[in-house]
């Protein structure tokens, strides 16, 4: 009988072991995504910060050309990209710091981060909105959409 004892007192101890066991691994894991979305949401709102001022300040064509999106590419001619930063080139260098409205969501709760950016331009004589929406699919961020609205009034 007391042997019977001893072996149930040992198998929940055994138990209560696989238990603890698996408890941290699920905590570590969550912890892991966690710490993934808080880090992908930086990156998003860097990547979104830079890519403004590569066309705002420095109207920057190659940069545009490296991260537009195949689809963006398609919908964005070769044309169109010169036109803009032309634009981009006649406005001038907006009055700093650019005011930046960042709106950061995920498609699933932690994967397909998806970024809109509104930048409200001053300019000399007027104001513009430069609207761009980002994603990251797989490896790096990219540019699916950039609208330039000039001559709206900045808030």
């Amino acid at each position: 009988m007391k042997t019977m004892k001893l072996t149930r007192s040992k198998l929940s101890g055994e138990g209560l072991v696989i238990v603890i066991i698996v408890l941290a691994i699920i905590g570590a894991i969550l912890w892991y995504l966690y710490s993934t979305k808080a880090a992908t949401d930086r990156d998003a709102r860097a990547f979104g910060r830079e890519t403004i001022k590569r066309l705002t300040v420095d109207h920057d064509r190659q940069y545009v050309d490296a991260y537009l999106s195949p689809q963006a590419k398609l919908d964005l001619a070769p044309s169109m990209r010169d036109y803009l930063i032309q634009r981009f080139a006649q406005f001038g260098v907006p009055q700093q710091p650019i005011q930046i409205d960042e709106i950061i969501t995920f498609e699933s709760y932690f994967f397909q981060p998806r970024g809109i950016f509104t930048a409200r331009l001053n300019y000399p004589g007027q104001g513009a909105t430069l609207q761009l929406a980002t994603s990251h699919p797989e490896t790096r961020w990219q540019i699916d959409n950039i609208t330039f609205t000039p001559g709206t009034v900045p808030h």
